[in-house]
């Protein structure tokens, strides 16, 4: 199972930073710049995943805070077990979602498909392995700008590093992008909806 360390060696090795007695970047460092790779990864790319919870007798209104990095509610399936299945409309503030439904909820669990920020630590990751170089391009890219943007005008470093340091990361980072637009959940063709209509 790869995890946060792995993604870190791929990114030196990108980097050419491998000796582990001189790095150019922290591990503290590496990780900032996996954050922001994820963070843009899991815009892009999700986790899609399902939950139930348990509605309040009586009130309309249910909390989201246990879904751990929730990014968007995209359906909400209420009364669970009816075939062909009940979705409902809905809408959210923060961690609260109304359920737009005529009869008060008395209890019962709503089930709640939602997209969800992608994990990568040290004891594993979400992140699907065909997507792994790519979260590690964007953060070896992200990497490379900020070597290039602190080492800009210093008297010890060699002006043509800092210049390739700075069209390498560059490179990196529209490669990144490309391929984030390219992978987008966002442009699936989908042969149907999980919205109840409006």
């Amino acid at each position: 199972m790869t995890i946060l360390s792995d993604i870190r060696t791929r990114i030196r090795k990108d980097l050419h930073d491998a000796d582990s007695l001189a790095y150019r970047w922290t591990d503290p460092q590496l990780d900032r710049h996996i954050e922001r790779a994820l963070n843009e990864f899991s815009i892009a790319i999700p986790q899609e995943k399902l939950n139930s919870i348990a509605t309040t007798n009586g009130s309309r209104e249910v909390s989201v805070a246990s879904l751990t990095g929730l990014i968007a509610v995209e359906a909400i399936e209420y009364p669970i077990g009816d075939y062909p299945p009940t979705y409902i409309t809905h809408s959210r503030w923060v961690d609260t979602v109304l359920l737009h439904v005529d009869t008060l909820p008395t209890g019962g669990n709503a089930k709640f498909s939602y997209t969800a920020k992608h994990v990568l630590d040290g004891s594993g990751s979400t992140i699907p392995v065909q997507f792994e170089d790519l979260v590690a391009t964007g953060a070896a890219g992200y990497a490379a700008l900020e070597l290039s943007s602190f080492a800009t005008e210093r008297i010890n470093v060699n002006p043509d590093t800092v210049a390739a340091y700075a069209a390498n990361g560059r490179a990196w980072l529209a490669a990144f992008t490309q391929l984030l637009q390219t992978n987008a959940r966002s442009n699936r063709v989908r042969g149907n909806r999980l919205y109840a209509p409006a």
